[in-house]
C-alpha cells in the first residue's frame, strides 16, 4: 500500500472525525480506515470512498457515532485487499481552546485523536459524564481554593449565574464541610477554609473528596483534570503542602485524575 501520512487530524464538535492525508500515490479504490481496539482486539471499519483524480492530498470526514465504538484507544490503520498498515500522524492532535469547546456539549462518549509516542494516529474514547474540570488549584490565606470549568454539563458559556456549592467529604467518617461557590455560564472558582476542615474532623487523618454542587445540574461534580494532555497527574503533578495548626494538608490526585485534599500523614 502507498505510504500516508496524517498531517492534521481532528474530532469535530460533531463526533466526525477529520483526517487531512499527505501521500505518495492516489488511495486505490476500497481503501479502508480501520480502528482497532487496543485491548480487546475489536475492529470497526469504514470504506473511504472512491479516490478522485491523480492527487497526493485528499480529506477524510467519518462519523464516529454510527461506529458504535467504545471507551478505550483505538488504533488506526488502513486496509486494501487484505492488506494493512498503521496510520502514521505528524499531527499532535491537542488543542485545549477545541477541548473547551468540546466539553460545552452533553455527551455520553467524549472522541479524542492524538498522535501516539510512535508517531501514529489513534483515537482516546472515554465515557463523559458531568465534571468540574480544574485549571488551578492554591493554597491562599488559610483557605484551599480551586478554578476552572463545568464539563459536560450542556450549560451555555455566557453570563448566566448558577447557585453552587463546593463540599469536601470524609468518606471513612461521613463527615461534610461546604462552602459558596461562583459559578458564571461554565467558570467556576470556589474557596474552603482549611481551619473548618480540621475542626470538622480534628482526630482523624485521612482524605477528603471535593464535589461541585450547581443549580441546573442533576448530581454533584467530580473534581478533576481530564481535558489535557497530562496523563497519570498523581505521579506527574506534586503540589506544596500548607500546615494549619502545625497539620500538613496539600491537594493530589488519584489514579483516575480525581481530586482529592490529603490531610496529615
Amino acid at each position: 500500500m502507498t505510504a500516508v501520512v496524517v498531517t492534521d487530524a481532528e474530532v469535530t464538535l460533531a463526533d466526525v472525525l477529520a483526517l487531512r492525508l499527505a501521500m505518495e500515490e492516489p488511495l486505490p479504490g476500497g481503501t479502508e480506515l480501520v480502528l482497532r481496539h487496543r485491548t480487546s482486539g475489536v475492529e470497526r471499519e469504514v470504506t473511504l470512498g472512491t479516490p478522485g483524480a491523480m492527487t497526493r492530498e485528499a480529506t477524510v470526514a467519518v462519523s464516529l457515532a454510527p461506529l458504535l465504538l467504545t471507551a478505550g484507544r483505538w488504533d488506526a490503520y488502513l486496509r486494501h485487499q487484505g492488506r494493512r498498515s498503521r496510520l502514521r500522524s505528524i499531527d499532535p492532535g491537542f488543542s485545549l481552546d477545541h477541548l473547551d469547546a468540546y466539553a460545552l456539549c452533553k455527551r455520553t462518549l467524549a472522541y479524542r485523536s492524538y498522535r501516539t509516542r510512535n508517531g501514529y494516529l489513534a483515537l482516546k474514547i472515554d465515557d463523559a459524564a458531568p465534571v468540574a474540570e480544574v485549571r488551578a488549584v492554591w493554597f491562599r490565606e488559610g483557605r484551599f481554593e480551586v478554578t476552572g470549568l463545568l464539563a459536560f454539563t450542556g450549560l451555555e458559556d455566557d453570563e448566566s449565574r448558577h447557585e453552587a456549592t463546593l463540599a469536601l467529604h470524609r468518606r471513612q467518617t461521613g463527615m461534610r464541610v461546604s462552602a459558596t461557590a461562583t459559578v458564571q455560564g461554565v467558570r467556576f472558582h470556589a474557596a474552603v477554609s482549611l481551619v473548618d476542615v480540621l475542626a470538622a474532623d480534628p482526630e482523624a487523618s485521612g482524605t477528603w473528596e471535593p464535589s461541585l454542587e450547581v443549580d441546573g445540574v442533576g448530581e454533584p461534580l467530580r473534581l478533576g483534570g481530564w481535558l489535557d494532555d497530562v496523563d497519570g497527574k498523581r505521579r506527574r503533578l506534586q503540589y506544596p503542602s500548607a500546615r494549619i495548626d502545625g497539620v500538613p494538608i496539600r491537594p493530589s490526585y488519584t489514579a483516575d485524575d480525581e481530586l482529592r485534599i490529603e490531610v496529615g500523614g
